[in-house]
């Protein structure tokens, strides 16, 4: 049986179908089950509630043998550490109790890095919390997900311009959420490996934000231009647009870490990248939004 936690996300939906393509018996925690296609909720197994809850995942993990773990973004957050950890707590001890053998987690890139990442370090508070439970653990390291700019499609629609508080001219590692999907499913399917590891997932590219506008108004066809925004500002507009005081800080502070260099090392010794180049997603997925 394998287990995967928000699977109406845009990662867990892309794994579930792959794994519901494969025949394979699946478990699904779900808050909201009617948000699960018809097709796919007739042929899983359904477990309604959050898996921060400790009695929804007893029965989940009940006889799992795998797992998928993702922590939801909560934008309403007031301590983005303790939002983890409030999932990842009760899961850690869920796993040891009912023997769960493999969990496949999303986290981030730059574990190494050091120092306070914003966003980015409490994922790798939720990779030790894992790891101490001694199961079998694959933490798929991701860098910037391109689909950040879907939320950007009016912009670039109406003003040609998308902005981020990234510096212009430094190369951001992304990564589309088909890439990371798929070596998730590969891994979920697969009963064979052990120990714990991380696994970087990374596109092919190394483009600047000025470089992502100079792909992206060949793709489209017309002008498209990257403006940087200064952190305060970027953290007032994040706090108009309704979330926390911690989350729109960790915000701008995951971008400082991005641009002092956390993906630098991972990025830079990746043996293999992930299929999905940035000018092949804006052609199949950005191209189609911001012209819909």
């Amino acid at each position: 049986m394998i287990v995967i936690t928000a699977p109406t996300g845009q990662i867990g939906h892309q794994v579930l179908d792959t794994l519901v393509a494969e025949g394979r018996p699946v478990r699904v925690i779900a808050r909201d089950p009617s948000r699960l296609a018809q097709g796919t909720r007739e042929r899983v197994e359904v477990v309604p509630g959050s898996h921060n809850d400790p009695a929804v995942l007893a029965e989940a993990f009940a006889g799992a043998d795998s797992l998928l773990w993702l922590v939801p973004p909560n934008p309403g957050a007031g301590d983005i550490h303790e939002h983890y950890l409030d999932f990842t707590r009760p899961a850690a001890d869920a796993v040891k109790a009912q023997g769960v053998k493999r969990i496949v987690g999303i986290t981030s890139l730059g574990r190494g890095y050091g120092r306070h990442a914003g966003l980015l370090s409490p994922a790798f508070a939720m990779d030790e919390l894992i790891e101490g439970t001694g199961a079998h653990y694959r933490a798929l390291a991701m860098p910037y997900f391109m689909e950040n700019l879907l939320n950007q499609v009016q912009a670039i629609r109406t003003t040609g311009t998308f902005f981020l508080p990234n510096a212009a001219d430094r190369p951001l590692a992304t990564v589309a959420t088909r890439d990371i999907a798929a070596a998730a499913a590969g891994l979920l399917l697969d009963e064979t490996w052990t120990g714990q590891e991380s696994v970087p997932v990374i596109g092919p590219d190394a483009l600047s934000p000025e470089g992502m506008a100079q792909v992206l108004s060949e793709v489209l066809e017309r002008p498209v231009c990257f403006q940087q925004v200064e952190d305060q500002a970027y953290r007032a507009t994040m706090l108009q647009y309704g979330m926390t005081g911690a989350w729109a800080q960790g915000l701008v502070d995951m971008a400082t870490a991005q641009n002092d260099g956390i993906y630098d090392a991972e990025h830079k010794s990746l043996a293999a990248p992930a299929p999905t180049g940035f000018r092949q997603w804006c052609e199949e997925v950005l191209k189609p939004a911001v012209l819909g």
